[in-house]
């Protein structure tokens, strides 16, 4: 299967190129940016070196099965019509068709979360990811949603690294602002509050920090039961809802210095590690999600996705476990 990226100087991006280049089933054909044009990948990305490929302007993109639009808010909007002339299938990395948006021939776009919606993704020729916090929000959230477990608005408390405010560099992202600094960047209305209601049924009030490490968005979730409910309960619950989904572990370890899921040892890894914790009148649930924001959180969900809609296995291209130490 031929495959484009299209924004693939970004950091989703270039791991969009290392996932498809490594995928035994699909071909990387061309990698597009409007800056880069006439630039070898490597100087981009210097752990893509053994590509050797250069970088096409968007307007040379040749016709393929599948293009990735990794790019900013907005933009996939504007090119999405005429990527859609040339390629067959489109997986979007951008917020521009969440939520059932269509595409320019009035295709609807899919939710590209295989753990909630693998049944709708099944043949699928527009998929749409869900942002990195939001993805670890609603899979810690909706097997306790549909299980009874949620009375009322759940508390989201998020920490996200640098590389999900993208490679464009701001003031907010100069390492002399950022580089130990716990910012507060969206205490209340983060967009992900919809997604998070559309997609896991619960009223989301979420707070975003920023934390001085680059991979990694890690959730709090913080959800009031109906009636008191105990540890085993909830853990039985997750684990019941993942038992036979590759990419989600429950992490319910009693004991260790790392008993909750931690997004260090998931850089580079499709996974969401998922645990919890509860109060001891049990009157309150603390949900714990880590993940890689830019594999599972953006690009590994695309080639997941993808994975599902064409009927190969979903951990196909994907199976790298993480490290430890990081």
């Amino acid at each position: 299967m031929k495959v484009s990226v299209v924004g693939a100087a970004g950091y989703t991006g270039g791991e969009l190129l290392r996932l498809v280049h490594a995928h035994p089933k699909l071909e990387l054909v061309q990698a597009l940016s409007r800056r880069h044009a006439g630039r070898p990948v490597a100087e981009v990305h210097p752990n893509l070196h053994h590509l050797a490929l250069t970088f096409r302007a968007p307007q040379e993109l040749e016709p393929v099965d599948t293009a990735f639009l990794a790019l900013p808010a907005g933009a996939a909007a504007e090119v999405e019509a005429g990527v859609g002339e040339r390629a067959e299938t489109i997986v979007d990395l951008s917020p521009d068709f969440r939520g059932g948006g269509l595409s320019a021939d009035g295709t609807a776009y899919r939710t590209g979360l295989p753990e909630l919606f693998a049944d709708e993704l099944v043949g699928a020729t527009r998929i749409s990811v869900p942002g990195c916090m939001a993805t670890a929000a609603i899979l810690a959230l909706a097997p306790v949603q549909r299980a009874g477990l949620v009375a009322g608005d759940v508390v989201v408390d998020a920490r996200a690294g640098s590389s999900g405010s993208g490679a464009e560099p701001g003031p907010a992202s100069h390492h002399a602002e950022r580089g130990n600094a716990f910012r507060v960047y969206k205490p209340a209305g983060h967009r992900h509050e919809t997604e998070i209601a559309a997609l896991a049924g619960v009223r989301a009030r979420m707070t975003v920090t920023a934390v001085p490490t680059v991979r990694g968005a890690q959730v709090l979730c913080h959800v009031t039961p109906p009636q008191p409910v105990t540890r085993r309960q909830v853990l039985q619950v997750l684990q019941r809802a993942y038992r036979d989904h590759p990419f989600v572990r429950i992490v319910a370890r009693g004991r260790g210095v790392h008993r909750m899921p931690d997004p260090q040892f998931l850089g580079g890894t499709n996974f969401v590690d998922i645990g919890c914790a509860v109060d001891e009148d049990g009157g309150r649930i603390v949900l714990v999600a880590a993940l890689d924001n830019l594999v599972k959180g953006a690009a590994g969900g695309g080639v997941q996705s993808l994975n599902v809609a064409c009927g190969m296995p979903q951990d196909a291209g994907l199976e790298f476990p993480g490290l430890h130490p990081a």
